[in-house]
């Protein structure tokens, strides 16, 4: 499995002003935040004029959108190309989820936390958090969509537990914690084993 940025498909960037600056915003936006990141520092790493800057972007809350937006397609994708390898449904497939996140974090990928760091940074109701909120839910729902094609036992519930292990493996990965995916991939399980137990 690749890098989780799709800015370098094939081992190459995209060189369009738009690409240029919204590959930027992966590289500082996943490190450091949206509130540390300027425009000016923006403009400078993308190379791109300022008058450039702002005919693609009105405003760098519009480009954190964008950089929001283009993290979920590249997580969902990788997701989607995991549980495929798994016939796309079951509890293999479910599984299959844990292993896309235990490979992002050896890899140190720090898109992994945008979500969370954004809503956690900006706040339930500004309008970056709102679509971190947003982005987690679809997520979520996928989850749930995999549960009940797996037979499990409500699978919202599923889907809400399922993400809070994932949520604390991408916490524990910041401390350092080596094997966060893989602990989370074991509770999975057992709460799979659950859920398909209470069914039965």
């Amino acid at each position: 499995m690749s890098s989780p940025d799709p800015s370098r498909a094939n081992g190459r960037r995209r060189d369009g002003p738009r690409e240029r600056i919204l590959d930027t915003s992966f590289e500082l936006f996943s490190h450091r935040g949206i509130r540390d990141v300027g425009v000016d520092e923006l403009i400078e790493r993308s190379g791109v004029a300022r008058a450039t800057f702002y005919r693609k972007f009105r405003s760098k809350d519009e480009l954190a959108l964008a950089y929001l937006d283009r993290w979920y397609r590249a997580r969902s994708a990788a997701v989607a190309e995991a549980t495929a390898r798994h016939g796309g449904s079951g509890e293999a497939a479910l599984l299959a989820i844990f292993d896309v996140f235990n490979e992002w974090f050896q890899q140190g990928a720090a898109e992994v936390s945008s979500f969370l760091h954004v809503m956690m940074e900006m706040g339930a109701e500004h309008p970056l958090g709102r679509a971190s909120i947003e982005y987690l839910a679809r997520t979520r729902e996928e989850m749930a969509s995999l549960a009940r094609s797996a037979g499990l036992r409500d699978p919202q519930d599923f889907a809400w537990s399922c993400h809070i292990l994932i949520k604390g493996a991408i916490v524990a990965a910041a401390e350092g914690d080596q094997r966060a995916g893989e602990r989370a991939r074991e509770m999975a399980s057992i709460l799979i084993e659950h859920h398909r137990v209470a069914r039965s």
